[in-house]
């Protein structure tokens, strides 16, 4: 350890010498007070869950006194039960329950109780016993992951620690999205285990709501099996601004489009109502993300908020209401500011007018409302700032100000923090009424019981096995893969259209799978061989000032190829008849590689076998772009941000696929 941290100081000249310094200086220090803190948090434990029979009623004695309480009985109404459980809880109870930070876990599926530099979300994390016991924190997110095993074997130890809190309420546990094929780290997880798909942008270009049903229903399945109850999605947020980074998330930029597959989205993973078998949806990012200017996300202090130049909010709603149709459990408001278009230029998670005038009082919603994650406190260590909160609109005011604003917009739950012994003060100090408090807490409490958590908290660990990532379920992913794909260009040469490629061509691959590739026709390694070259390229971004090192994961900036990683495409299609492929993880701008190529597809996430598959023709496309692809970056910047299909004379336009 020594050698490698004189190493490390020789290195932090470089900014990922000095990050690499902080997380092993991280990982020593929180080690060694963690270990500390399970030992004292882990002496307010007390007995485990028993099941008792009284008077022929079988119940789980949760708060462990021997007798049935209403909460314990499921015999009873929802109502009954969050009453009665409510009434028993202490201010602390109710203020942990309003918190939902991450939650690290080991390989081999035992508690964390400390970092580790193989996750570095640990770092963000407390120790588990510490957030049960010493702050009373019930809900958690989880980031990563361990194999299918290790994860329902991690969940279990988790709920059997959480029974041996007072009250025996069971945890929560949330996820990004976790079933695509592509991978952003701040949006989503790796796919490891679970099936495989295109991203939701790619159900998009599907377009077919059965399909998006299918796979809602599919990752419900895995997500029950693993523990995860509550989807931090699906985003509906419309991409009608082409340079924010997230459109990969979103089903694009048409709200009647969004709307349809978003209903069927929500039913996939909740049912008609919710239930035992049901995944509660955390629908963001309310009222909808996508208009931010110049595209620029508000996860960054340099964003100019979100705007509305063609006066187009409404539009933004749509896919909100078929959520709210669908029955969403939860909402998510997002970070930026909705500029000028209430009172105070407050981010939405702040803004009264928007939580409690609009999503409260005129859609009536009365599910969870959770802020996005980060809105209270900076992140710090040996007084460095890691990362600054996103309170977009309140950057100056104190945390506790931040809290109070939140709460009396009308949120439930702070997503990303733990600190509710400031609640509690709060409270204490008469700046909140517990009566607000428990307002949010009955709505909480609302989702587990439904969910069937007080009941039976447990999963089986060989249904996990044998769910997760099962055949049927890979192969429904393979299929939506191709289906997603969108051929854009087709040129017609002497010997008639360029695609499908005949079996046994010679080619030349540019960041393709050679072993895979060969299955389908003669690899070459050289351009000058082949008959054709196949190019796999990612949309352009760049690295936007002022977004440090948490924007180098973010795409952004503009969205056309520049000098020398141009030129290097350009290279190739002239020198050979190319078929270049596309990721999209948001619209590019690509005139030249568009003239010169003889095929042109666009991709939201396959794997290499998916793309061969259409390019051989084992598969028509049939898939369509969900969103425009503009012609140059002087026709984007015309464009306005709230406006959908509003690029001049668009290289391709929404809606835009051949076939063969």
């Amino acid at each position: 350890m020594k050698r490698l941290i004189k190493l490390l100081l020789l290195t932090t000249g470089s900014l990922i010498g000095l990050i690499l310094l902080i997380l092993i200086i991280a990982v020593l220090w929180i080690s060694i007070s963690g270990n500390r803190s399970a030992r004292v948090n882990m002496a307010l434990a007390g007995p485990e869950v028993k099941t008792l029979t009284i008077d022929s009623l079988t119940f789980r004695d949760l708060n462990k006194n021997g007798r049935p309480d209403i909460y314990e009985n499921r015999g009873k109404s929802t109502e009954e039960r969050v009453k009665d459980l409510l009434s028993q809880m202490n201010l602390e109870e109710k203020a942990g329950l309003m918190f939902i930070p991450p939650v690290s876990m080991k390989k081999d599926g035992s508690i964390s109780e400390k970092p580790s530099l193989s996750d570095v979300f640990s770092l963000m994390a407390g120790g588990t016993s510490e957030m049960l016991f010493g702050k009373h924190i019930n809900h958690f997110n989880i980031f990563t992951g361990t194999d299918k095993k290790g994860m329902a074997i991690w969940y279990n130890n988790l709920q059997k620690l959480a029974e041996r809190t007072r009250l025996g309420i069971p945890v929560t546990i949330a996820s990004d999205p976790r079933n695509s094929f592509s991978n952003n780290p701040l949006a989503s997880a790796f796919a490891g285990d679970f099936s495989s798909w295109p991203e939701p942008i790619g159900l998009a270009a599907i377009g077919d709501s059965l399909t998006t049903w299918e796979f809602a229903n599919i990752a419900r399945q895995e997500y029950l099996a693993a523990g995860i109850r509550v989807s931090l999605h699906p985003a509906i947020d419309l991409a009608t601004e082409p340079r924010w980074g997230r459109i990969n998330g979103t089903f694009g930029e048409d709200a009647s489009l969004s709307a349809k597959l978003t209903y069927a989205y929500i039913r996939g993973f909740q049912g008609d109502t919710l239930s035992k078998t049901s995944v509660a949806c955390m629908t963001k990012h309310f009222a909808g993300g996508g208009p931010q200017k110049e595209g620029i996300d508000p996860h960054f202090p340099v964003a100019k908020g979100q705007v509305y130049p063609g006066k187009n909010f409404n539009y933004h709603l749509i896919p909100f209401e078929a959520a709210f149709k669908a029955g969403t459990a939860e909402i998510m408001p997002y970070y930026g500011i909705p500029m000028d278009m209430t009172s105070e230029n407050v981010g939405f998670s702040f803004n009264k007018e928007m939580i409690t005038g609009l999503l409260r009082n005129k859609y009536h919603f009365d599910g969870v409302v959770c802020t996005d994650w980060g809105l209270l406190t900076d992140v710090k260590f040996l007084g460095l700032m890691i990362l600054q909160a996103r309170a977009r609109g309140m950057e100056k005011a104190s945390v506790e100000d931040r809290m109070l604003k939140i709460i009396n917009a009308g949120v439930d739950q702070f997503g990303g923090e733990m600190i509710p012994g400031m609640l509690v003060k709060l409270v204490k100090e008469g700046k909140i009424s517990e009566t607000r408090i428990d307002s949010s807490v009955r709505r909480l409490l609302k989702v587990k019981f439904e969910l069937g958590l007080f009941d039976n908290p447990f999963t089986d660990v060989d249904n996990a096995v044998k769910t997760i990532g099962n055949p049927e379920f890979m192969a429904a992913g393979e299929l939506a893969q191709r289906k997603s794909i969108v051929l854009l260009k087709n040129e017609t040469t002497s010997s008639g259209k360029t695609l499908p490629l005949k079996a046994g061509a010679k080619i030349f691959l540019i960041n393709v799978d050679p072993d895979k590739a060969a299955k389908y026709a003669t690899v070459v390694m050289k351009p000058e061989e082949a008959d054709f070259a196949v190019l796999r390229i990612k949309s352009p971004s760049q690295h936007i000032k002022g977004t440090g090192l948490l924007g180098r994961l973010f795409s952004s900036g503009d969205l056309d190829f520049k000098g020398k990683e141009l030129k290097k495409i350009m290279k190739i299609i002239k020198l050979v008849p190319s078929v270049v492929d596309i990721y999209l993880d948001r619209p590019a701008v690509i005139p030249e590689i568009t003239e010169a190529s003889k095929g042109l597809i666009a991709n939201f996430g396959v794997n290499d076998d998916a793309l061969l598959d259409v390019i051989f023709g084992k598969v028509n496309p049939s898939a369509r772009l969900p969103f425009e692809m503009p012609s140059s970056m002087l026709a984007v910047r015309n464009q306005k941000e709230d406006l959908p299909y509003d690029s001049g004379n668009p290289l391709f336009p929404f809606g835009f696929g051949l076939s063969y």
